[in-house]
Order: C-alpha cells, then sequence, then structure tokens
C-alpha cells in the first residue's frame, strides 16, 4: 500500500515514524531467514534473564501495586485528569468495556480453559491432577492475571493521561519524564523513548494477534474441518485486519467504542450461559474460594522467588508473564490514558485496576475451574488437547455444554472481534506516537499501521518465525520495567507541583 504523508513536522516524526518502519523489516527478515538460530538466540538470552533478574521483576512489580494503591487513597486521589471542571468523554461502562478489551481479550479467550489445565497437570508443587494441583492452578492463574498487569497499565495509563491531560504535552511515552528531563524529551533523546515504545507495542501486539489467529483457524477446524494451516492464518489475519481499517476510520467513538461494548456483552453473554448450563455451584464456590486465597495470601504468592524449587516452572508462567505484561504496557496504558479524561486519580486506578481483574478472575473460575473438573471426572481428550498445545481445549471443553456448537461459533466470533479491537486500538497508538502525539491523524496514516500489523503477523506466521518476536518483545520488558520504576518518582514529582500550585 502507497501511503502519502505530509511533509510537515506536524504529520509524522521521522525518526520515530521510519525509524520503526526499519526496525520492524530488519527483524522479519531475520525472522524469514535465520529462524532457528534467533529461536535459540532469543531463548538462551531469556533464560539468562529470568534466571539473574526475576526477582527483580517481582519486587517491581509489587512496588508499583502498592505505589497505585498509595495514590488511589492518599492526598492526590481527587486531582481529576484534565482538570477540575473535566468531565469524562465515555459512560463508565463504555470506558470500562474498551480498557478490557484493550488489556486482556483475546488472552482470555487463548489462555481461559488452557492455562488453569496446564498448570493442573503440572503445577509447581503438588502432585499433578491432585486436588491440591487443582487449588495451586487456580492460585497462580489468578496471580498471572490479577492486580499485577493491571497496575502495570494503571501506571503508565495515569502517567500519560496526567501529563497529556493537565501538563498539555504530547500523548507520547517520553511526555511521563518531563518532570525529570524537561524540555530534553523535546529532542532526540524523547524520540528514541517513543521509537523503543513502538517497536514494543507492533512486537508484543503482533505476536499475541498470531497467537490469537492461531486460536481461531483451530475453532473453525474443530467446528467446520476448515484446514488448518498457514495460508489459511494469514488469509484470516488479513481479512480480519481489513475489518480492522473499517473501524479505525470509523474512529474511537463509532468503531472501538461500539466494538468494545459488543465485546463485553457477548463475552458476558458466553460466560452466563456456561455458569447457568454447567456446574454453577461449583463455579460460585471455586470463585469465592480461589479470590479468597489469593487475597489472603496475596504477599506470600507474589514474592515467591523459588528459591529452593521449580525455578523452571517460575521462570516459563511467572517471570515470564510478569515480562508480557510489562512489554503490553506502552500499547494498553497509552490507549488507556487516550480514554480516561475526565476521571479522579481515586477513580481511575481503582477502575482499572478492580473491574477487570473481578471480572477475570470469574472468568477463569468459570471456563477454567469447569475444565479441570471435566478432567477430574474423566474427560481425557480435553486433558491432551493441553498437553498436546492444539489450541482446541476451549472448544472441547465446551462440548460438554447444551448447545455447544452455538457456544463455539459465539466462541469464534468473539476472538475474532476481540481480534479487531486489539488491532485498530494497536494502531491508533502508533500512530498516535509516530505522529508527534497527535490525537487526531489523517486516516490513512491509521489505516497503514492496522494493515501493517496485519503483514507482520502474517509473515510471522508463515515463516514460522512467532516465537522470535514474542521472546524478543518479552526481552524489552527489562529496560521499560527500569523506566516504569522512574515514572512512579516522575509522576509524584509532577503532583506535587500541581498541589504546591494550588495551594
Amino acid at each position: 500500500m502507497k501511503l502519502k504523508i505530509s511533509s510537515t513536522a506536524s504529520s509524522i516524526n521521522p525518526l520515530v515514524f521510519y525509524g520503526s518502519l526499519f526496525l520492524v523489516s530488519i527483524s522479519l527478515f531475520l525472522s524469514y531467514f535465520y529462524k532457528e538460530e534467533g529461536n535459540q538466540f532469543f531463548s538462551d538470552f531469556q533464560q539468562a534473564i529470568y534466571q539473574q533478574l526475576g526477582w527483580f521483576y517481582i519486587i517491581s512489580l509489587n512496588f508499583i501495586i502498592f505505589f497505585m494503591l498509595f495514590l488511589a487513597f492518599g492526598k492526590y486521589k481527587h486531582i481529576k485528569i484534565g482538570g477540575a471542571e473535566a468531565t469524562p468523554e465515555f459512560s463508565f461502562f463504555a470506558w470500562s468495556a474498551m480498557l478490557f478489551s484493550a488489556g486482556m481479550g483475546i488472552g482470555l479467550l487463548v489462555f481461559g480453559v488452557d492455562e488453569p489445565i496446564n498448570h493442573f497437570a503440572n503445577p509447581p508443587f503438588a502432585n499433578a491432577l491432585s486436588d491440591e494441583a487443582a487449588r495451586e492452578s487456580m492460585a497462580y492463574t489468578f496471580l498471572h492475571w490479577g492486580l499485577h498487569p493491571w497496575a502495570i497499565y494503571a501506571l503508565v495509563g495515569l502517567c500519560l493521561a496526567y501529563f497529556h491531560f493537565n501538563k498539555k504535552l504530547p500523548l507520547q511515552i517520553r511526555s511521563i519524564f518531563y518532570p525529570l528531563l524537561g524540555d530534553k524529551i523535546k529532542g532526540v533523546f524523547g524520540d528514541l523513548i517513543d521509537l523503543f515504545a513502538v517497536i514494543a507495542t507492533l512486537f508484543g501486539l503482533c505476536t499475541s494477534l498470531g497467537y490469537g489467529v492461531n486460536q481461531l483457524t483451530a475453532g473453525l477446524n474443530f467446528l467446520f474441518e476448515l484446514e488448518s494451516n498457514r495460508l489459511t492464518d494469514v488469509i484470516l489475519i488479513m481479512g480480519i485486519s481489513i475489518i480492522a481499517c473499517i473501524s479505525v476510520v470509523l474512529g474511537v467513538k463509532k468503531g472501538i467504542q461500539r466494538l468494545s461494548k459488543l465485546n463485553v456483552l457477548i463475552a458476558l453473554t458466553l460466560l452466563l450461559i456456561i455458569f447457568l448450563f454447567g456446574s454453577s455451584i461449583f463455579i460460585l464456590k471455586n470463585f469465592i474460594q480461589n479470590t479468597g486465597a489469593y487475597v489472603s495470601n496475596f504477599l506470600e504468592l507474589s514474592n515467591w522467588t523459588a528459591t529452593f524449587e521449580n525455578e523452571e516452572w517460575q521462570n516459563n508462567w511467572t517471570i515470564g508473564y510478569w515480562g508480557w505484561w510489562i512489554a503490553w504496557s506502552p500499547f494498553v496504558g497509552m490507549f488507556i490514558a487516550r480514554i480516561s479524561k475526565g476521571r479522579t486519580i481515586k477513580e481511575f486506578i481503582l477502575g482499572v485496576m478492580l473491574i477487570p481483574t473481578i471480572f477475570v478472575f470469574f472468568w477463569m473460575a468459570t471456563l477454567g475451574g469447569s475444565g479441570i473438573l471435566e478432567i477430574m471426572n474423566g474427560n481425557q481428550e480435553l486433558l491432551n488437547s493441553v498437553k498436546q498445545e492444539s489450541n482446541q481445549s476451549l472448544y472441547i471443553f465446551l462440548e460438554s455444554l447444551p448447545w455447544s456448537e452455538l457456544l463455539q461459533v459465539i466462541a469464534i466470533f468473539l476472538i475474532a472481534s476481540f481480534f479487531v479491537t486489539s488491532s485498530d486500538s494497536g494502531s491508533l497508538v502508533v500512530d498516535s506516537l509516530t505522529a508527534n502525539g497527535q490525537l487526531e491523524t489523517p486516516k490513512k496514516q491509521q489505516v497503514f499501521w492496522a494493515l501493517l500489523e496485519g503483514v507482520i503477523a502474517s509473515v510471522l506466521i508463515y515463516s514460522g518465525g512467532l516465537l522470535i518476536l514474542q521472546t524478543a518483545s518479552v526481552l524489552a520488558a527489562l529496560p521499560f520495567c527500569i523506566l516504569l520504576l522512574i515514572a512512579c518518582y516522575s509522576l509524584i514529582k509532577g503532583l506535587k507541583e500541581e498541589v504546591s500550585i494550588q495551594s
């Protein structure tokens, strides 16, 4: 696709725009022609970082959680994003739906059944497939999908929203560091920060889209016997990317907002059907018990560093998730910031951290917990599907419910819809980062990024190089984790200055 770009400085930032295209091109070239060597290099490098610095990820994320709670209940809690007279642009439901769709949409469909069963069959401590393994499974699933990722998103989102709407700085990652760097963020140093954020966003988003389409293809193969191969994956990716382009052109209010509401309504419908026609009492008990266990054992769970045992399990799961969520934070945080004008700091933090967490817990208790119960009752096919990584565990689980084919079709549609909202919201974020933080840019630029994401994911799927990009994006989380800690200090500095001015 030929893209006409205005030559004015306000249209794009040349270093960030063309630099990101150059680095993406190099990455695709290496992924395609040096796949095996790249897989080995990145895998070894990743394991070395996790073994030596896993503790750093753990203590950093725990600090971020308590820092966000400090802000939510401290003296800055009443400061409103956008100023005292600002009003929310979106309703509370629309706001919640959009931040949820951007943050974890596809992941819940991919891992909702698979992860709890995976931990059940291969727990960190207990004997596999035992009652204790079932409890461990839900505990660590809740840990991985609970407050930690949403605290990261809340931190990045709040920093960006505050410095953009309150301090009138561009909606760019560089703006977070203005209290520390001043006008230096306007130069090359700031460009490099945003370039890094664009690459992390593109890599993280495209690998997630790649894994999402694998789940989508597996569902079409399971239900309609559609041939599952790389060509099918590529056709689906590009078809959905075109739909994402339409959503991008419609804009946030008409496109992304409506799709996000639709996603949440469909997800709630699917969840309600599974709850009502599944083991309802078991699901309620599972949700209550494991939510209580998560709260009461939070400090122990979140501070486990595998000092004496099972370091490999923690590196592959917990530390891997922490790196993955950090790598996603520029994208999700920036999108949340864009839609959060008019919220108080307290409302913003508690909304971002608690609403999705509670929903995710009930989702995991319903799908994952019910899947474990199925295996305990003898469903060997479901267990084998997870062990063989067939991407069909969700559909096999739904086979045990009434109207199974309808539920499977709903699940396929929901994956596709979450795919679209992830793609179009990611396109808007990347476009803003490469256009000097502008919220309103030419539609051709937004469409360009939406199509490019589809192209990247397609090339990686077709070449088999998806693992390289996934690992690279997770590795990028280490320097960004350091930036997150610096951002905490920068935000406090900015808030103190605002309070002193008002007083």
